[in-house]
């Protein structure tokens, strides 16, 4: 879907104004810097450009890393051979944009045996192509809680599904990221249990800026709850829309004074722009994450 102007600029001013909202972010003292940087998942703004047009954007506007979602336009998929691998690596180490990993729908929940398996067999081929093309990890899902099915029985599934992918991730020299997701799955206190059932090392959260996160009006608890395996984070829209409004200022002010210095990647979900309309959108978005994360 194109993202016409008149959105652009209905978007654009509702950032603008919610600048305002919120107290200053930094680390305890208030003034601390942040340590992590602005990156961009390609769903859904880059979901449509080619892999030159995706790292070309990025160096325009200053987006530091990129983590890249599988079915996209992109291509780098597990079919890629050798030499195109090589090539997504070079490509990414000439241009200085980093390529932080791939964004995989591998979830864990089913109560088909055979079905867990072939999504932990699909994680291993995702991970071996990480490690190829230079990336940091593999982003993985719970996606649901199964109805008539006990709820620890599904988290306990899930965690020691995650081990095999674990243990693939350590011998490629990468990670696991398991994002914050889906219905059920995504409480916080549901989410430290697959972690606790897990206890891999090597496997870790992406956080995902869900409406449970939020417990009268703060995300501190839960933050605290999840810090420890924080490896990865997702940032949707940091302006007030139809979803409400989140709290960035105190979200970006956590994961400094815990000297979280990895990446906050853009995922808005509802955007297809072609390029130019993106580049532009991502500039707004680029301003508006530097004045909620100013120290």
């Amino acid at each position: 879907m194109a993202y016409t102007r008149r959105e652009f600029l209905r978007t654009s001013a509702a950032m603008v104004a919610s600048t305002t909202l919120g107290g200053d972010v930094g680390g305890a003292d208030g003034k601390t810097k942040p340590k992590f940087q602005l990156g961009l998942v390609t769903y859904n703004v880059a979901a449509t450009w080619d892999l030159p047009t995706i790292i070309k954007v990025c160096q325009q506007v200053g987006i530091a890393a990129v983590e890249l979602r599988t079915t996209h336009k992109h291509g780098v998929e597990p079919t890629l051979n050798k030499g195109q691998r090589k090539e997504v690596r070079q490509r990414f180490a000439d241009s200085g944009v980093v390529l932080w990993g791939c964004g995989t729908t591998c979830e864990f929940h089913s109560p088909d045996v055979a079905e867990v398996k072939r999504q932990i067999e699909t994680c291993k081929r995702f991970v071996e192509l990480v490690a190829d093309v230079g990336g940091k990890g593999v982003k993985v899902r719970p996606n649901r809680l199964v109805p008539n099915v006990p709820a620890e029985k599904t988290l306990t599934q899930i965690g020691q599904s995650l081990l095999p992918c674990g243990k693939a991730a350590q011998d490629a020299g990468v990670e696991i990221w398991v994002e914050v997701h889906g219905r059920g799955t995504s409480e916080p206190e549901n989410v430290k249990k697959i972690m606790e059932h897990c206890g891999h090392p090597k496997v870790g959260l992406c956080w995902n800026c869900n409406p449970p996160d939020v417990k009268n009006g703060s995300v501190a608890d839960s933050f605290k709850m999840l810090r420890r395996w924080l490896l990865s984070c997702h940032i949707n829209s940091l302006y007030n829309d139809s979803l409400g409004v989140y709290p960035y200022r105190e979200l970006f002010r956590l994961l400094t004074a815990s000297g979280y210095d990895r990446y906050t990647l853009c995922e808005v979900g509802r955007l297809r722009p072609d390029p130019a309309s993106g580049a532009e959108f991502l500039r707004y978005y680029k301003a508006l994450w530097q004045e909620l994360a100013r120290p």
